[in-house]
């Protein structure tokens, strides 16, 4: 048992009372002479927010002085409210002059000084453990002796004071990157100094650069991550082809947008004599390229994710793989993971396989077209398409039954208008369009979900460990009210009394 297991064990027990560090030590058994080693393990629990160091010096779990620890979420007055790490605790209002220099976002203690019964607790910071916001994106207002920065983001309620000579040049309008150097103080705002200048906000690209720099998204990939890349062979290897199944022949077709250019996903459908229909869902294997460990795989645990902007991607992986090996380019043989599915007339998956593979798409379809091929029958795309056109007319078939037995086990179809920017090469809005959902994007929602419900049923029988996506049930107090409310209109929610609700 380590040095910090031992001190918290000790913490825990029941007769245990804030001690300080010597006393600590003789309850422990630790040689005075280890006090400096003590002290310094001690500091780092204390900065984790394990345990609290009170003004005379002893040492106590947090919760055992009635703290709280937890991030503070802001509110544009100055308040906000503590969001407890242990989510059995309710959220706890601090007021403004509760926050102690506290900023929206840090990781905090807070001690509850009021309690009101059905309502939420009230509570002041004592300790700041981790700042969240190191660097504030906001627009320059510039006086003759100094200037300050108004934050982008109204949960960051004070302006940055920036001293005269740290504007980097910056003039009043503009939006700039400015580094906190002094955290508030009782009544006092931060201080800072600038350390971009973004251009003015008006400007085109300068709204998309403001939102890279506030949430800190890497726009440039670090050299060891590009070096590992570039390493990677662009050929399949032998001993993948000898493995894996090969899929070549069939004729699978990515289904995207017109300016997607990471084609992670390709689909294929085949009908069988006996009136079943087998469905291939092939997505690319990135974890054959990314190994556990790596450099590709930690910069890509940071990023989390592709960031999509109105005029730009920025991708979770360098572009060789993104855009590259790892994309189902069309007469390009790549890795995949595939799962097959046979799929009676009812829409019932009746046997499935998952296995890896290697297709080869053979064509690079948008939404776009395969509307115009299957609804308005475009005859320069049926040229084109003629070899692909009846599995397309086959997709359809099949897209329509998938949704047909959603439809009957009560499935809700939220089908929101979206919109989509258009933007000039300079980056400048120019218009505002529908973006209009067709049959081309419901067949690949179809195969996606059944897909995916095939993959999660076959992890949840198999019993193993898995990443589930799920939608939470609602809170029944809530579920209650609403039935109420839906009552006066003539509506009545199925299932409320036993918990099964459904539409």
């Amino acid at each position: 048992m380590s040095v910090k297991e031992r001190l918290l064990e000790l913490m825990r027990e029941e007769n245990y009372k804030p001690s300080k560090i010597e006393e600590i030590m003789k309850i422990l058994g630790i040689d005075y002479s280890q006090k400096s080693i003590l002290e310094k393990i001690l500091k780092e629990m204390e900065k984790e927010g394990l345990v609290f160091k009170t003004k005379r010096g002893k040492y106590a779990l947090p919760e055992r002085l009635d703290l709280v620890k937890g991030k503070i979420e802001f509110h544009s007055r100055g308040y906000g409210f503590l969001i407890p790490e242990d989510s059995n605790i309710k959220d706890i209002f601090i007021p403004v002059s509760g926050m102690n220099g506290a900023m929206h976002d840090d990781t905090v203690l807070v001690r509850v000084t009021k309690r009101v019964d059905g309502k939420s607790e009230e509570g002041e910071v004592v300790k700041i453990l981790k700042r969240a916001n190191t660097t504030i994106v906001g627009t320059y207002e510039k006086s003759k002796n100094f200037g300050f920065v108004v934050p982008d983001n109204k949960k960051i309620h004070q302006d940055i004071f920036i001293p005269k000579g740290e504007d980097k040049g910056a003039k009043t309008g503009m939006k700039v990157v400015a580094r906190i150097t002094k955290w508030p103080e009782g009544r006092r705002s931060p201080e800072g100094e600038i350390i971009e200048v973004l251009g003015y906000k008006g400007d085109p690209g300068i709204d998309v650069m403001s939102i890279i720099r506030a949430y800190d998204i890497p726009e440039v990939f670090p050299k060891e991550v590009l070096k590992e890349a570039e390493e990677i062979p662009t050929e399949i290897p032998e001993e993948e082809n000898k493995r894996r199944v090969d899929l070549t022949d069939l004729d699978f077709v990515t289904i995207d947008g017109e300016d997607a250019k990471d084609l992670d996903d390709a689909v294929c459908v085949q009908k069988l004599q006996d009136g079943n229909y087998l469905l291939y869902v092939s997505i690319a294997d990135v974890s054959h390229y990314v190994k556990e460990g790596s450099h590709l795989d930690k910069e890509a645990l940071k990023r989390g994710c592709s960031v999509y902007f109105i005029d730009r991607v920025i991708p979770m992986l360098p572009p060789k793989l993104s855009n590259g090996i790892c994309s189902l380019n069309p007469q390009e043989e790549r890795l995949t993971l595939t799962v097959k599915m046979k799929i009676n007339s009812q829409g019932e998956v009746v046997d499935h396989e998952i296995f890896e593979s290697i297709i080869k798409s053979k064509e690079r379809m948008t939404y776009t077209n395969v509307y115009k091929l299957l609804e308005e029958n475009d005859e320069e795309l049926k040229k084109r398409y003629q070899y692909l056109l009846e599995d397309f007319k086959l997709m359809k078939e099949l897209a329509l039954v998938l949704l047909e037995k959603r439809k009957r086990r009560g499935s809700v179809d939220f089908d929101f208008p979206e919109a989509k920017v258009i933007v000039d090469e300079k980056g400048k809005p120019i218009d505002v369009v529908k973006v209009e959902r067709n049959i081309a994007h419901r067949i690949i929602e179809e195969f996606m979900l059944v897909a995916n419900e095939t993959v999660a049923e076959h992890m949840h029988w198999v019993n193993v460990p898995f990443v589930y996506r799920i939608h939470e049930h609602p809170d029944i107090e809530k579920l209650i009210a609403f039935n109420k409310f839906i009552h006066n209109l003539g509506y009545h929610i199925k299932g409320i009394e036993g918990g099964q609700i459904h539409p």
